[in-house]
């Protein structure tokens, strides 16, 4: 019965490792939030911070100038790098695995063996991959949330959870991007490479754009600049930037679709 239904059956395979996920971001998350105490009661913080190179600091923590407030600490340690980091890493991860994972292990033929068109086995691997993503998200904002409370942490649980929700959609368009390479070509390796070389590289894009005069204009091209830019923990989610990154999902995911509806299989 499993078996006919790709999502369940996906979702089971993965369980080990989303748990594995799921508790390394509940670590990192409570860790973040108790040592915000010791930088609330350093005002010198930011001093020392600001004579640190301009270009390196808005590479690895963001134009943000008041790291010892909630929203800026927060900003700095997870919300501009390492959050969206985190779930581009892992979606890439499962949207390469989901359909040219199964391809390069000989099993593919085994989900397509059942009475269903192809686009079905390539929207139920993907859903399980948007429910493993938004869970993880739930997991990085209960894991803040309680921490904010233990350590007396003065930031808005909703406006906490929308950079989650911000971060996870950044998240989903590159391992829609990487679902759409595995189908394109069959080749997970490949489907790995080309999806993070392209994230690093439009992070690095949005990441000096904000210090480098030269790269400024070309900010907009990043998906990292519509996740962060707006600054969803301090000022909510802008909506715009939400259309474009949901649009570059169904874009993907749509690419996803044709390509494997069209394509010769190895299996």
């Amino acid at each position: 019965m499993m078996l006919r239904n790709i999502f369940l059956k996906t979702f089971h395979d993965q369980r080990r490792s989303l748990l594995w996920w799921a508790l390394g971001i509940l670590s990192y998350a409570l860790t973040i939030a108790a040592f915000y105490p010791a930088i609330r009661n350093m005002p010198a913080f930011n001093e020392l911070l600001s004579a640190a190179p301009k270009e390196l600091m808005a590479a690895f923590v963001g134009n943000f100038t008041d790291l010892t407030s909630p929203a800026g600490y927060l900003n700095s340690q997870i919300f501009f790098m390492i959050g969206p980091l985190l779930f581009v890493i892992y979606t890439i991860g499962q949207g390469s695995r989901a359909i040219a994972g199964e391809e390069e292990n000989g099993t593919l033929d085994l989900l397509l063996a059942n009475p269903m068109p192809r686009w079905r086995a390539v929207a139920e691997k993907f859903g399980a991959l948007v429910l493993g993503t938004l869970g993880l998200a739930v997991v990085l904002w209960v894991g803040l949330a309680a921490g904010a409370v233990v350590v007396k942490m003065d930031i808005n649980p909703v406006r906490l959870a929308e950079a989650t929700f911000s971060a996870a959609l950044l998240g989903l368009a590159f391992g829609a991007l990487a679902l759409a390479l595995g189908c394109a070509a069959g080749n997970r390796g490949l489907s790995i490479g080309v999806a993070s070389g392209l994230a690093l590289a439009t992070y690095l894009l949005n990441a000096l754009g904000a210090s480098v005069e030269q790269a400024d204009p070309y900010r907009k091209l990043s998906p990292f600049y519509y996740a962060t830019a707006a600054d969803p923990l301090t000022n909510g989610l802008n909506w715009g930037h939400v259309a474009v990154l949901m649009g570059l999902i169904a874009v993907f995911f749509a690419t996803a679709l044709f390509l494997f509806q069209r394509r010769d299989l190895a299996v």
